[in-house]
């Protein structure tokens, strides 16, 4: 029995640090170097889950591909027992612009194939919870996964687009970003009222996050500061993905909603602490100390 099940998202960040954002144009920029390493969505829940001593298995479609070998040999490296299929397309790719504070510029290449599924026995293992990925592929494992409970991420979508709709109103726990909601708190009670949510939690970046329960649907969103950071900013790329992973390690341990949340803010602080995607996730011992001295205080 593992305790979280990650179906989806893996894929290499190619992180280039830039001088500003938005970067003007210019025929050549001089920068410092070029890294690859594991990234997307999907794995940075996973090896945050693991980080975090939850029994982790990841399930995806990746390519057998120089790309593909570098996210099985990370994974294995750290614990997470990695299931793939080969797809046609390759390994997913992302060039990542990160300016001096942090902030990043993702350009995605998702390597879709139009009809192309997750096998069964990849994802049909027993799990406490089930976190499913936006690619596109996983919209079709729902009608297979056992009655546990599921948790989806929408990232930024914007609250109309139909590709998320699936994602969100089949999930149990929805997280997503107010980067591209004009009015996060009516987005968050639509997914409540058209799907089968309990809870909607919507990260903001500094200025923390909210969440909105089924019970108080129509009541405002109650909202968390962030987590203070544990050192000056690098790189905010995987920090809603740690997210994730701080909030689902309360859960899984029985905290209530308020007290995942803070864990979830701590664990994201810790992100943006990092170079990289997901390089140095915050541990069990780092994330109970941080929480320990915020409640303290």
């Amino acid at each position: 029995m593992y305790d979280v099940l990650v179906i989806g998202g893996a894929g290499v960040d190619t992180t280039v640090y830039v001088p500003e954002l938005p970067l003007p144009y210019a025929d050549t920029y001089t920068v410092p170097p070029v890294v690859d390493r594991i990234g997307n969505t999907g794995a940075g829940v996973a090896l945050g889950c693991a980080a975090l001593g939850l029994r982790t298995r990841f399930a995806d479609l990746i390519g057998d591909d120089p790309q593909g070998r570098l996210i099985r040999e990370h994974l294995d490296a750290h614990g997470v027992d990695f299931a793939w299929a080969p797809s046609a397309a390759g390994t997913r790719r992302s060039v990542l612009l990160v300016g001096p504070d942090g902030r990043r510029t993702s350009l995605f290449d998702p390597r879709g194939v139009p009809g192309e599924v997750l096998p069964r026995e990849l994802y049909l293992q027993g799990a406490r919870h089930v976190h499913v990925s936006i690619t596109d592929f996983a919209r079709h494992v729902y009608a297979d996964l056992p009655d546990v409970p599921i948790s989806t991420d929408l990232h930024d979508w914007d609250g109309a687009a139909d590709y998320h709709k699936d994602f969100a109103y089949r999930s149990d726990l929805v997280f997503l970003s107010a980067t591209a909601l004009a009015d996060p708190a009516a987005t968050m009670r639509h997914i409540l009222r058209h799907g089968r949510a309990h809870t909607v939690v919507c990260t903001d970046g500094p200025r923390g996050c909210l969440v909105l329960t089924r019970d108080a649907a129509d009541a405002d969103p109650r909202a968390f500061p962030a987590a203070p950071l544990p050192g000056p900013i690098v790189d905010s790329n995987g920090a809603g993905d740690a997210f994730v992973s701080g909030f689902l390690y309360g859960l899984l341990r029985g905290e209530p909603v308020a007290e995942c949340a803070r864990l979830g803010s701590i664990a994201g602080a810790h992100a943006c602490v990092s170079e990289g995607t997901h390089e140095n996730p915050i541990t069990e011992a780092a994330l109970l100390a941080r929480f320990g001295r915020a409640v303290a205080g």
